[in-house]
């Protein structure tokens, strides 16, 4: 069995997001890295074939697919452009499938069908200008007003999405982890909100330029000053954050992984293409054993993350945990293998490697974020040393 493509409706999906990717996506890609812009209009297309929903059920206007369904399409997007996957992957994972997880169901009633249809698009907020792998350090606050509403406070930085446009307008919808005070044990309390534009109180402070890569997604500063948001925009109960965050987390680094797979395939065919048609001293440079060591060991850290990707995405259930110990593998191992293929791509290359129109130059400078976004390769050596300690019997497995 081809685990990455487990069924005839997972390989009729890849063969759609392929087929379309091609023909919408890599036209673009170079133009949009180069000029640090966000194709919004692309990725509303998106919501047109039913994928910005992919996780989400169908009754609320997803296509209630599988774990494995999302990294498909997150592999075949990273193949071609990991920047509008990105943006991609923080509208559909970390925005619209924690709501369909999380949420309440007047929450999804409203909401989602308006994120799956691409009408709205998402963002989620965690990250602060001084905190990021440490949530119980945030310091945005929100604070419950006599009349029910809540009042936020804090600034979030690095947000994916937060801003649609060059003019600053904010995304449609965030999801945001804020501080609500501390419980009987004294610990600190996260809760979850729903904010959307219009609110009094939330805005863009900038749009962050001059990133090293994944140029293509938009990334922000979002500012909440005295943001009144709804009592019925609480996600859940008070103090559920830790929660939410948990029921997400496995399918997002999963989803990340297929990108650093994505960066992986694409290097590894135009190295190997570009072996054959270069020649040195009257022969392809395929033929140079240096050559040959980039080339092989390439394709052996590609299988090997392949197998690894597809056969977690394929025990994951979706908004249960249980795969913790190889969400936190799976990434660990592509974010840096993609880097190591996607550099190894380069030296193969040479001068050609070094310059945007062969694409991989663009792929390596994208590479880097995923060994840092959605979980450092530090924290992943911790979880799973941890993990470990806990469970060493999962290694006899």
């Amino acid at each position: 069995m081809d685990i990455s493509n487990p069924s005839e409706e997972h390989l009729m999906l890849r063969e759609m997001v392929r087929d379309w990717t091609q023909e919408f996506v890599e036209p673009q890609a170079l133009e949009y890295d180069r000029e640090e812009k966000f194709n919004l209009p692309l990725l509303r297309e998106m919501g047109e074939m039913g994928l910005l929903g992919i996780s989400a059920p169908e009754e609320y206007g997803g296509a209630g697919l599988d774990a494995t369904a999302c990294a498909i399409v997150h592999e075949e997007l990273s193949a071609s452009d990991p920047g509008f996957a990105l943006a991609y992957l923080a509208h559909s994972m970390l925005f619209v499938n924690n709501l369909a997880i999380n949420g309440t169901e007047v929450q999804k009633q409203r909401i989602l069908p308006l994120v799956c249809s691409g009408e709205w698009i998402g963002a989620m907020a965690m990250s602060e200008p001084d905190v990021g792998t440490d949530v119980l350090g945030l310091s945005t606050t929100a604070k419950q007003q006599e009349d029910g509403t809540w009042k936020i406070n804090g600034r979030k930085m690095w947000i994916t999405n937060g801003c649609l446009d060059e003019e600053g307008t904010p995304a449609d919808v965030v999801w945001v982890y804020a501080k609500t005070g501390t419980d009987d044990k004294g610990r600190v309390q996260l809760s979850t909100f729903l904010v959307e534009a219009g609110m009094p109180g939330y805005t863009v402070g900038q749009k962050i330029y001059d990133k090293t890569g994944m140029r293509a997604s938009n990334t922000a500063e979002l500012v909440f000053i005295d943001c009144i948001v709804p009592a019925e925009n609480l996600v859940g109960s008070v103090g559920e954050s830790i929660i939410h965050m948990m029921r997400n987390l496995e399918l997002e680094r999963l989803t990340l992984a297929a990108m650093s797979l994505g960066i992986a395939r694409r290097s590894l065919h135009e190295m190997n293409k570009y072996a054959s048609e270069r020649s040195a001293f009257n022969t392809q440079i395929r033929n140079f054993g240096q050559m040959q060591r980039y080339i092989g060991e390439s394709w052996a850290k590609y299988r090997a993350m392949r197998a690894y990707i597809y056969d977690t995405a394929n025990n994951m259930s979706l908004g249960a945990e249980g795969q913790r110990l190889d969400s936190d593998g799976v990434k660990l191992f592509a974010s840096t293998a993609a880097k190591e293929i996607a550099d190894a791509a380069m030296q193969v290359m040479g001068g050609y490697g070094y310059v945007g129109e062969y694409n991989v130059e663009r792929l390596w400078r994208d590479s880097k974020l995923l060994e840092i976004g959605g979980g450092t390769i530090e924290s992943h050596h911790k979880n799973i040393t941890r993990d470990l300690f806990k469970t060493p019997e999962v290694i006899n497995d």
